[in-house]
């Protein structure tokens, strides 16, 4: 014994001690080279969480237990017996040693699955979890992936593969990476193999034109896969039946017998479409005989669109009222003349077999009031007749029992204030209207209401100042901008000035130099009558007033300027005013 600085005593190691040292430097240095490596090892706990091991060492390891329920291994563990673990570490922070049963299982897999991968041999596995795109098979301890696409030789249901799961079967490996731990694998491969034989026989006794029995195994979109005997067939939606369904499954069921017929194989990328309605006789052979254009029949309602009315007048023959013949009155909407399911009587317009068309009508079963319109009401003619719908652009007038007159938003009144002039009518007023032409072919009447009155640029007697090259007194009514000035003249006529008629001088020409209710002299330059608008110029005004002082005070050959005449002018205009 000896000493200690603080009076303690230190105890000398004996001989056993130094024993229980070595053994333990011992245990850590086999544990240094076992890292990274698998050994036997005993359960000696398990728990809730953990499985307890003892693999020999100066300290036990514990496995979640969720390690050994990661793959489709059971937990049939207990306590004493001896499995393989991985060694990941010697020491956690927590002093204990870092095992894993996964990676033991992938590790003693590993070997077996790179020589099979090489070879191209099978390899036995169990599917047992869905993931994103796939699922996860167990290969005896080594994980690997199945994406969806290689589950079958046909498309499946990702949701219902259930009776592959937990089932011991054979895969091919697809790709391996060893340093990113990555297998994928197919179930496809071995059924597309398992099936070759079988295949090719099918394969040697098909031909376009034969009729077969097939098990309908999948329904798209786009058609249904039928399989005709170890290979699978098309069957497109436009092959099933002469009559237009909406979708497949209202005729077809997986798992369903049919009789179908080759319509197209090729034996080089083995595609095979197939046919149901080839079975039977086209029904639209003959048509144009059977229901020649003009034929009145009945038919049944299939569908209502926005832009017109089908109708079935056989099995697997439909026709299409279109929305222009459903009424001699424009836009009458088929949804309020017929129901899916409903009976209805329609005329044949036109068939073409060719194309599979068939044009209906149903305007045609009444009289055209379309004809000798033109001599009941001829351009001209004036009578009074009923609002049945006010638009933004007009007011639709009837003329007789299914035709409407339009009286657009420029022919109610003369006045500029159209809008205003449009919310003076109301639906169900009685209006009197003028004729201003009637189209039967493209089914108009343009009519008018301001034409049954002059319009004020025409009535010469009341303003015989209203003529070309008149010199007129107008107010401002709007300044527009840079392209001129609206102006009003006596009896409300309107008028305008453009800019580039503002002025003689290119500087003079600003429009915001006027404003509204300023008066201005303007030499009218054109006038239309029927619009009731003029045009007019304060150049040409201008222009017109310069030509006249330079004949009447000078000219260019007597060396005055145009300043000395205009003030000679001024001078006298003056004088003259003040004698009087």
């Amino acid at each position: 014994m000896s000493q200690g600085m603080n009076g303690g005593t230190v105890g000398v190691e004996t001989g056993g001690n130094v024993a229980g040292f070595a053994e333990l430097f011992e245990k850590a240095c086999k544990a240094s080279t076992l890292e990274r490596k698998v050994v036997k090892g005993k359960i000696v706990d398990i728990d809730d969480n953990f499985v307890t091991i003892d693999v020999g060492l100066k300290s036990e390891g514990r496995i979640a237990i969720s390690e050994f329920m990661a793959s489709a291994e059971k937990m049939e563990s207990k306590v004493g017996d001896e499995i393989d673990v991985y060694i990941d570490r010697y020491e956690s922070k927590s002093g204990e040693i870092v095992l894993s049963r996964e990676k033991a299982l992938r590790e003693a897999a590993w070997f077996d699955l790179e020589k099979a991968y090489n070879a191209g041999t099978s390899v036995m596995g169990t599917i047992y979890n869905r993931v994103k795109g796939g699922f996860i098979v167990d290969l005896v301890g080594a994980m690997a992936f199945l994406p969806g696409s290689q589950v079958d030789v046909r498309p499946v249901n990702m949701k219902d593969i259930t009776p592959l799961l937990g089932i011991p079967q054979p895969f091919i490996i697809l790709k391996m990476d060893r340093l990113r731990e990555n297998i994928v694998v197919s179930r496809r491969g071995i059924l597309e193999g398992a099936n070759a034989e079988e295949r090719a026989k099918v394969v040697a006794a098909l031909e376009e034109g034969q009729v077969v029995e097939g098990v309908v195994k999948n329904i798209t979109n786009y058609g249904a896969f039928v399989d005709i005997g170890g290979i699978d067939g098309l069957l497109h939606n436009t092959d099933v039946s002469w009559k237009r369904t909406n979708h497949l499954s209202e005729v077809l069921v997986p798992g369903q017998k049919v009789m179908v017929k080759i319509i197209k194989f090729s034996k080089e990328t083995q595609r095979i479409s197939l046919g149901m309605k080839q079975l039977t006789a086209d029904p639209w052979d003959g048509v144009d005989k059977e229901f020649p254009v003009g034929s009145r029949i009945r038919g049944k309602v299939t569908n209502v669109t926005d832009y017109g009315i089908f109708v079935e007048i056989k099995e697997g023959v439909e026709g299409l009222v279109y929305i222009s013949e459903i009424s001699w009155k424009k836009n009458v909407s088929p949804m309020k003349v017929a129901s899916a399911g409903m009976d209805l009587e329609v005329v044949v317009l036109d068939v073409d077999v060719a194309k599979r068309r068939m044009g209906l009508g149903i305007k045609q079963l009444q009289d055209n009031p379309w004809s000798g319109i033109c001599e009941s009401f001829p351009v001209g003619h004036i009578f009074e007749g009923t609002i049945s719908n006010i638009a933004d652009f007009g007011i639709f007038v009837n003329v007789v029992d299914s035709i409407d007159g339009m009286v657009h938003l420029n022919d109610l009144s003369w006045d500029k204030q159209k809008e205003a002039e449009l919310a003076k009518y109301k639906k169900g007023d009685v209006v009197r209207v003028k004729v201003l032409e009637v189209d039967p072919e493209k089914g108009r009447v343009s009519l008018g209401i301001k034409q049954l009155m002059d319009s004020p640029t025409a009535s010469s007697g009341s303003y015989p100042e209203l003529k070309k090259g008149a010199v007129v007194t107008c107010v401002v009514s709007e300044v527009k901008g840079d392209d001129g000035i609206a102006v009003t003249l006596a009896g409300g006529v309107h008028g305008f000035i453009k800019k580039v008629d503002l002025a003689k001088d290119r500087q003079d020409r600003q429009v915001n130099r006027f404003a509204v209710g300023e008066k201005v002299d303007a030499k009218i330059t054109a006038i239309d009558k029927t619009g009731n608008n003029v045009t007019l110029s304060i150049k040409a005004l201008e222009i017109a007033e310069e030509k006249h002082v330079m004949e009447e005070y000078g000219s260019s050959d007597s060396g005055a300027s145009l300043g000395d005449i205009l003030g000679v002018a001024i001078g006298k205009s003056s004088s003259n005013k003040t004698n009087q």
